[in-house]
């Protein structure tokens, strides 16, 4: 099939009106993100079944057409593996597809497979190969190569016959509001937002430090993720997360001490080093001046609780049990991630999931009837 290229608002607004009478659209997204925070997009691919086009959203400054689609709930959106789809949508538009039909967890609830690809999901649906020789390339870059706008079209091309075959296998197995509601919570996930104050939690290895250098590690982790998204740099191109831990282990008080940090570069030293000495020092004198009793308690693990092992044991019992009776694969179901992250909002004073204001996945959407008495005979009533 023939793909138009669409780079005036008036061609936009001509297909979004047609694509708004269709049941159904394939949509997809080509993107940049080497090193920034957020994926810059490049192109929008999409296809309703009688029109296939590449969206050049560089070219055009109005895209409001595109965003009703978007938010036209009585129109499917069919993607693939979305999550990435996901931030880039939010961050171009401010707002998500909804409802999407997300054609790889409707494969792994029919048992096809976990995370099956794109490429194999074509060849396993509609016997097609699919050239993936144009995954990495510059989408920003203009203008675009005859290759890479078919390679472009050809991610969407197929996605509508594959939805059609798994949506009429997901309405018979009765587990339709299965594949909408999960991605409506990865959309909810997607809009969370971490606040700075506990980006420490995401810093590997933060166990190890004690209250003092843990609150300086809150303090530089804070920084880092605020500097990141004023400047729309990726966390590393910061400042690494490495020398960020080692730097609140240490608690260096000038930059000739910072500059001993194992690998740090001048450069980065150069541009905040001022930054974080006075950081480290501000933090330093924080702690020394809060009570005991409300200092930042230490991070906990998991794997430190007693009861960890035999609990989450049982919880992956009740994981297979509920696949079991549905008909699906317990990675459906539930991952040791999400069992971790229920134990985690259950037993922790502070989690990455309550801080962000969101619930454990178990206990969400399609998954809280089937999990929500079993967790309550095992774990207890939900924390407050």
């Amino acid at each position: 099939m023939q793909y138009q290229l669409i780079t005036t608002y008036e061609q936009l607004e001509k297909v979004c009106i047609a694509a708004q009478r269709q049941e159904a659209i394939a949509l997809d997204t080509e993107f940049v993100r080497t090193r920034t925070l957020t994926p810059h997009l490049g192109l929008i691919q999409l296809y309703d079944g009688h029109q296939l086009v590449l969206i050049d959203p560089l070219a055009i400054e109005n895209m409001q057409p595109f965003v009703s689609l978007l938010e036209n709930e009585a129109v499917v959106k069919v993607l693939h593996s979305c999550s990435e789809d996901l931030e880039t949508f939010l961050t171009a538009f401010g707002t998500l597809p909804s409802p999407i039909f997300d054609t790889q967890f409707a494969a792994s609830v029919l048992g096809k497979g976990p995370t099956l690809g794109y490429a194999k999901l074509v060849e396993m649906l509609c016997d097609v190969s699919l050239d993936k020789g144009e995954s990495r390339t510059d989408w920003l870059a203009r203008p675009l190569r005859e290759a890479q706008l078919s390679y472009a079209a050809n991610d969407v091309l197929y996605l509508l016959p594959c939805y059609q075959q798994l949506a009429s296998a997901i309405q018979q197995a009765g587990k339709v509001h299965w594949i909408f509601d999960e991605i409506a919570l990865l959309g909810a996930k997607k809009r969370a937002q971490m606040p700075e104050d506990f980006a420490y939690l995401q810093i590997k290895n933060n166990w190890r430090l004690n209250a003092e250098q843990l609150t300086v590690l809150q303090a530089l982790a804070a920084w880092r993720l605020h500097t990141a998204r004023e400047k729309d740099l990726a966390l590393n191109f910061v400042f690494k997360e490495g020398h960020l831990f080692e730097a609140a282990q240490r608690l260096p008080d000038s930059k000739s001490g910072l500059s001993r940090i194992n690998g740090i570069n001048h450069q980065s030293i150069r541009r905040y080093g001022d930054t974080i000495i006075s950081l480290i020092d501000d933090a330093r004198a924080k702690y020394a001046q809060t009570p005991e009793n409300l200092r930042l308690p230490v991070v906990l693990r998991l794997i430190d609780v007693p009861k960890y092992k035999k609990s989450l044991s049982d919880l992956k019992v009740i994981s297979e049990k509920i696949a079991e009776e549905n008909g699906v694969s317990s990675d459906v179901i539930a991952s040791k991630k999400q069992l971790n992250q229920l134990l985690k909002w259950y037993w922790f004073q502070v989690d990455e999931t309550r801080v962000q204001g969101l619930m454990p996945d178990v206990l969400s959407t399609w998954r809280a009837p089937l999990f929500m008495p079993h967790v309550k005979a095992l774990l207890g009533d939900a924390p407050e």
